[in-house]
């Protein structure tokens, strides 16, 4: 029997605290207008000291279930990707699979930083589509403020916390014009490793460390092999730009985003953009804005979306999905 994976549902989570651009500025060499200039954004959200990339996460995902009627106990597989879990061990993703009141199959953390969520959606859809899980919870959680030199402004003023979680539930409907994923597609390149990183890990330095990036090589990188897996996600499912109803890009960079809804010949009002409220979220930024955009109506059945992303490693991916 050939199954395919259906989106059941989308939830989010946004800590409180809000730092804005012009807070940054009262400490660093910093303004509002320089960096929505560069980047696009324009505030971020930070966790409370005690709140937890598994809290974070967990309130994502009892959205993406409250949204499909479902409970914790319906679960057969969770994958939390992130690259901030609690703790070494046990996985984040276990402790969710508690807090969830999920008592069967699976749980599991991806670290492919921002590319993390697909790589995750890539994992739970061939779960389901082997028949091994019926459903699977895939969240993106980052507490990313926690790895960040907050003196450093050409890191520091990019990233965000945030949750983002979709459902996905296996259908025996796998026709063609169906519903549901239809291709993802992962790459990495381990010969850029030092080019995004954090140089800590309790095997090298047993500290947590803080985050480095050569931004102008991450951003030649980004638009090049962004473009690359587009056109792969494209080709494999014998599609055309034409046929996007909507890109869901990750939100590193608004000229990066506004760089691949031009290559698509996308009207920009069909391309979902976050990043001026919650920056880059990292593992999160790609459910994050997917679950704004189902929220409030733009996406709707029967539509394409294209959903991308880069990240350290370096990582990157991309999945069509027939809502």
């Amino acid at each position: 029997m050939r199954y395919r994976s259906i989106v059941a549902g989308c939830g989010s989570y946004l800590p409180e605290r809000i730092v804005t651009n012009d807070e940054l500025a009262q400490r660093l060499d910093t303004s509002d207008e320089w960096i929505v200039q560069r980047t696009g954004i324009r505030q971020r959200h930070v966790a409370a000291s005690g709140e937890l990339c598994s809290d974070l996460a967990r309130r994502a995902a009892q959205g993406a279930l409250a949204s499909a009627g479902m409970t914790g106990r319906d679960l057969d597989l969770l994958i939390v990707a992130t690259t901030t879990p609690d703790n070494t061990f046990p996985a984040t993703a276990a402790k969710v699979q508690g807090q969830l009141g999920m008592i069967q199959g699976c749980a599991f953390d991806i670290q492919a930083v921002c590319s993390g969520f697909i790589y995750g959606l890539a994992v739970a859809d061939n779960f389901l589509k082997t028949g091994q899980a019926r459903s699977a919870m895939v969240i993106g959680a980052e507490t990313f403020s926690r790895i960040l030199d907050w003196s450093d402004r050409g890191t520091c003023v990019l990233f965000g916390d945030g949750a983002g979680a979709v459902l996905l539930q296996a259908s025996t409907k796998a026709e063609p014009g169906d519903r549901g994923i239809l291709s993802t597609h992962l790459h990495s390149d381990g010969r850029d490793y030092e080019m995004l990183m954090v140089d800590g890990g309790p095997s090298s330095t047993q500290t947590t460390g803080v985050v480095h990036m050569d931004g102008r090589e991450v951003f030649r990188n980004a638009v090049n092999r962004l473009a690359e897996v587009v056109d792969e996600a494209l080709t494999a499912n014998h599609l055309t730009a034409a046929d996007v109803d909507w890109l869901v890009p990750h939100q590193a960079n608004r000229r990066i985003i506004d760089s691949m809804g031009r290559k698509l010949g996308l009207d920009p009002s069909k391309v979902v953009v976050t990043i001026d409220h919650h920056a880059n979220t990292s593992a999160a930024s790609v459910p994050l804005a997917l679950a704004e955009a189902v929220g409030d109506g733009r996406i709707k059945p029967g539509q394409l979306v294209l959903m991308e992303a880069m990240g350290g490693g370096l990582t990157w991916g991309a999945g069509l999905v027939r809502w």
